[in-house]
Order: C-alpha cells, then sequence, then structure tokens
C-alpha cells in the first residue's frame, strides 16, 4: 500500500481499492496537494443569515434576548470556532498545500473533484455532511473538532489535535496513522409517487412547520415519473443512519375534522418491511432506524440501551420466578448492564446494518418477529401519510404510501478515514 506520490491519486490511491474490511496501518506517508476545508456554519452565523433573510429591523442582540439566548455567548463559540478553523488553513498553507475554505452553500461536487482530502472543521454534524459529497474509497475525509468544550465530536480527530493541527499533518506525513473505510448505506427508490429531490435540513434543526413546507416545495416529479419500474440510487450515502417515519401534522384530508383534531398530535408510521429479502410484514410504530457500524453509537444506541435501573428490576423479577438464589448487587447490575450496551455497537468497517423498530404496536393485524438486529438488506414500503426518509439527520426525502426503499451496503461506497492516537 506505498503512497509515494505527493498528490494523492493514480496508482498509490487505487491500489487502496477494497481495502475496506481492515484497519490497515499506514506503510508510506500521506501528502495531499490540495485540501478543501469545510467550515460549519455557527449558531452565531446561522442567527444572523436568518435576521438578514427574514427582514428582520432588531438587532441580533435584541433577537437573541427575545428567545433567552445570550449574544455573548453565540459570538464567544464563534470566535472559538473561527480561530480554530483559522489554525487548521494556516497549517496547511504551511505545509505548502493548496487550501480552499468553503461554507455549506459552497460545498459542492466541483470541491470535492478539485480536492485530494477533505477537512472538515466543526463537529460530527460538518463531518456527516462533508461525507455526504464523497464517493468511493481513495478520497480521505479527516475530522477536526473546531469547538472541543461544546461537541464531542466522535467522528474527528483526537481533541489534542485541534489545537496541535500541525503534529496531525506531520504524522500523515510520516505514514504514522491508520486508514479506515466506515461503511455507507446505499438507499434505492422505486415505487408509486417516489420524489427523490432532496430537502437540505441544515445544520440546524427545522421547525415542524420549516420541515413540511420545505418538502410542499421542492420540484416535484414529471407525470411519466411518478410510477419507477425501476429502482433510482439515491445520491446520498448514510454514514451514520437512515430515520422512516411519519411527521407530526394536523393535516389528515381523509378524515372529519374531529378525527383530525384526534390524530394531529400524534400519528404513529405505518409501513410493510422484508429482511433479508423474507416475507413482507405489517408494521406500526413511532419510526424505524437504520445504522451502520459508525452510526451504532448515536442514536441507535439511545433508542436501544438498557438503564441500571431496568436491568435490575429484570435481573430481581427472574430471580424470584426462577427460585434461584442470585446475589444481585450493584457490581453485577452494571456488568450486565454495560454487557448488553456493548452489544449494541459494532465495527464501523462491518458491511451490515443493525435496525431498530421504536415502539412497536403488536396486535392481530400488526406484527414485529423482529425489534431489532442486523441484516445485509432491509426494504421498506410506505403506507404513510406525511412521512419523511431523513440521512444522516440532513437531507431528507419524501416517503409515502407506494414509496419502496432498499437498502444495502457496498463495499465500494466506504469512506476513507484517517485514525490518529490520543
Amino acid at each position: 500500500m506505498a503512497l509515494s506520490v505527493v498528490r494523492w491519486g493514480g496508482p498509490a490511491a487505487r491500489s487502496l481499492r477494497g481495502k475496506g474490511r481492515a484497519l490497515s496501518r499506514a506503510t508510506a506517508p500521506f501528502r495531499p496537494g490540495r485540501v478543501a476545508v469545510l467550515s460549519k456554519t455557527t449558531r452565531f452565523e446561522f442567527e444572523q443569515e436568518r435576521g438578514r433573510a427574514e427582514g428582520e429591523r432588531r438587532g441580533l442582540r435584541e433577537r437573541l434576548a427575545t428567545k433567552g439566548s445570550s449574544y455573548s455567548g453565540l459570538l464567544e463559540r464563534h470566535t472559538v470556532h473561527s480561530a480554530n478553523v483559522q489554525h487548521v488553513v494556516d497549517t496547511l498553507h504551511k505545509e505548502g498545500i493548496e487550501v480552499r475554505l468553503v461554507k455549506r452553500r459552497d460545498y459542492t461536487e466541483e470541491i470535492v473533484q478539485w480536492a485530494d482530502a477533505i477537512v472538515s472543521a466543526g463537529g460530527d454534524g460538518t463531518m456527516l455532511l462533508s461525507a455526504s459529497k464523497v464517493f468511493g474509497q481513495i478520497k480521505p475525509v479527516i475530522g477536526v473538532n473546531t469547538d472541543p468544550e461544546r461537541s464531542q465530536g466522535h467522528l474527528c480527530l483526537p481533541v489534542r489535535y485541534t489545537h496541535r493541527f500541525s503534529e496531525a499533518v506531520q504524522k500523515l506525513r510520516q505514514g504514522e496513522f491508520s486508514w479506515q473505510w466506515r461503511q455507507r448505506i446505499r438507499i434505492c427508490l422505486e415505487g408509486a409517487g417516489i420524489n427523490p429531490t432532496p430537502v437540505d435540513l441544515h445544520e440546524q434543526q427545522l421547525s415542524l412547520e420549516q420541515h413540511l413546507t420545505a418538502h410542499r416545495n421542492v420540484a416535484q416529479p414529471a407525470p411519466c415519473d411518478v410510477v419507477s419500474s425501476d429502482p433510482q440510487l439515491l445520491s446520498v450515502r448514510a454514514l451514520n443512519e437512515v430515520f422512516v417515519g411519519e411527521s407530526l401534522s394536523s393535516r389528515l384530508p381523509y378524515h372529519s375534522h374531529k378525527q383530525s383534531l384526534k390524530f394531529s398530535l400524534h400519528r404513529a408510521s405505518y409501513y410493510e418491511i422484508s429482511i433479508d429479502d423474507g416475507p413482507w410484514e405489517k408494521h406500526k410504530n413511532s419510526g424505524l432506524n437504520m445504522c451502520t457500524g459508525t452510526g451504532s453509537k448515536a442514536w441507535s444506541y439511545n433508542i436501544n440501551k438498557l438503564a441500571y435501573q431496568e436491568v435490575e428490576d429484570l435481573l430481581s423479577i427472574a430471580k424470584e420466578k426462577s427460585r434461584v438464589d442470585l446475589p444481585i448487587n450493584q457490581e453485577l447490575v452494571e456488568q450486565v448492564t454495560d454487557h448488553y450496551n456493548q452489544s449494541l455497537i459494532f465495527c464501523p468497517e462491518d458491511p451490515k446494518i443493525f435496525f431498530s423498530i421504536r415502539e412497536p404496536i403488536v396486535n392481530r393485524v400488526f406484527t414485529s418477529s423482529q425489534h431489532r438486529g442486523f441484516t445485509n438488506k432491509m426494504s421498506v414500503r410506505s403506507r404513510c401519510w406525511d412521512a419523511c426518509m431523513v440521512v444522516d439527520g440532513g437531507t431528507s426525502f419524501e416517503f409515502n404510501d407506494g414509496a419502496i426503499a432498499t437498502l444495502t451496503v457496498n463495499e465500494e461506497d466506504a469512506l476513507c478515514t484517517v485514525v490518529l492516537e490520543e
């Protein structure tokens, strides 16, 4: 796996294809000639831009005060982030590397093609955005946590490199790092009424009204495309997870006004699923989460993890029913809890999907033979009124009655990332 070239490309880079199943220690330096640095939009910048877009006459300080937000606090975090981004850019320049610093709206496929590597300057959300436009296994994406005090940054380099990015660059140049290929989920859509046009949810969370309005405003498919016999491969890959579920909505056009009020507070998600080409099952629940090994530490983990109190209650019931003299103490409870919770996490390089069905409704109509588990292929047929399929929390697609999504893991979609020691 020799990388003797200065630029990241050519035969040396192509030799890395097919290495996605194993963490591989670099044996030669990584010396990119061009790097695109994607900087997150801070909350301070977001509030400024939103005020201008909405024609807000009040000053930012006054507008934030009405929401109970601190102007000085947001400015401070913005200043910290900006200083750390500049540190990254300056470091790359000193190494003779050509740099393009871009924000979200300017992060395009053209920028990705230009660069030999992408540096994500932000947190995990920015890392997910950086990865969303990178396809194939030979363009590394490196995450730098630019505000470690406020962001965990699981997908970023260790925190020490935030202020010492030059050390990280030197380790790359000397081959003192490991490659890691993180598997991603690809999605194919087919069926009636599909609309593959995505809605960008941005780095800031949209309100329900904004989310629904955004979907209504996107371009609708042409009449000839309403029913598609051929699956359409979406132009995104999920590094963390894919979530399918109904939006909360007060619109229920096929019911009376009285019924609409009844169902306006919450609507269960209704769809059919097939696991590994198995039989279709009808499901009604509060949503379906499908994650990679990378995402197994994120939302999926919090959906499925057990608390110490729950484990203690279960052990007490088991002791009572089995009449076994089981010494239930804090150490045992912690060991069982930690063992179960750790079993929910798997290697980012494993080519499989972990699915979780949230709060399943089980009766004579709706089944749920498995609430969670591993699969190589998941198919979902929507029976929803106003549902979305959200990829990595940042890109949303309409997913209503008749649409079918097929989710698989293909190793050629794996994302090339860098692992540095603490």
